[in-house]
């Protein structure tokens, strides 16, 4: 059995198969700080070996996803407190959750109420699927108050495409549920907790129908294919199905067609 981590700024719920990663700083509007963000690293860290775990869900406390770095921190950064390797050191970190989401084996579901700023939706984009109330609020605040969306521009633009990350990030334009779903942001919108927890449930329903190993495996290709030049994407894809289809999870699944049953990892899905 999993065993996870102690937390003291995150609260963590299993269900079964699924994960929830609560950000639980309400009171302060989830920030990230560095314990957060040490905290969701270590957490990720060990989740990403175990396939007990089919899923992640990333949402905050409060009907507040993430209102972005610790400004507090920031203000030691500017006045001339901290070094320059400091500040190197610090926006690493952020860069190395940042991965660390967006190269989880599992599916990782972002959940957004209330608001998801700068780095809280850098944060997000992260995420494979992002399910959000339709009056969430948005914004890169960053050029706002003099910075760059530094380590999240790569995951932002990944997520909603150059043109429309390049306007956002140049304007600190703010937008809501709606806004973000037009963007490509938002996979599905949701009108109140009730329904946003609706469309968590169908959704935890379809992974669960899904092989762990064939989703790992799919995901490590859609990265590759993102980076790759186009004169390698046919041997890309080539060997990652080759290793896919002599898979146990393959034939399983297409024994399974044949025999007109569910597949082994599918009873979860029920």
């Amino acid at each position: 059995m999993m065993k996870l981590p102690a937390v003291s700024v995150l609260e963590l719920s299993r269900e079964s198969h699924w994960l929830t990663i609560w950000f639980n700083q309400p009171e302060k509007r989830n920030p990230l700080t560095d314990a957060m963000r040490e905290e969701l690293v270590a957490v990720l860290d060990i989740v990403r070996q175990t396939r007990e775990i089919r899923g992640i869900t990333l949402r905050g406390r409060g009907g507040v996803f993430c209102a972005g770095g610790d400004l507090k921190s920031f203000r030691s950064l500017a006045d001339g407190s901290c070094s320059r390797e400091e500040i190197l050191a610090m926006s690493r970190d952020i860069g190395r959750l940042l991965e660390a989401v967006n190269t989880m084996p599992q599916v990782v579901v972002a959940v957004v109420e209330g608001a998801a700023m700068a780095g809280g939706f850098g944060l997000a984009c992260c995420a494979d699927i992002v399910l959000c109330e339709k009056d969430a609020k948005f914004a890169m605040t960053e050029t706002a108050i003099g910075l760059s969306p530094a380590q999240i521009a790569p995951y932002v633009i990944q997520k909603l495409g150059y043109a429309t990350a390049r306007k956002l990030m140049l304007t600190a334009a703010g937008f809501n549920g709606e806004g973000a779903f037009s963007y490509g942001f938002a996979d599905e919108l949701a009108c109140g907790t009730e329904d946003l927890e609706n469309l968590e449930a169908r959704l935890k329903k379809r992974v669960a129908g899904c092989a762990p190993g064939a989703i790992a495996e799919t995901k490590t290709l859609l990265r590759d294919l993102n980076n790759a030049s186009p004169g390698h994407l046919i041997e890309i894809a080539a060997d990652n199905f080759a290793d896919r289809v002599q898979s146990p999870e393959a034939l399983e699944g297409i024994n399974s067609f044949f025999d007109k049953r569910k597949p082994s990892w599918a009873e979860l899905s029920k």
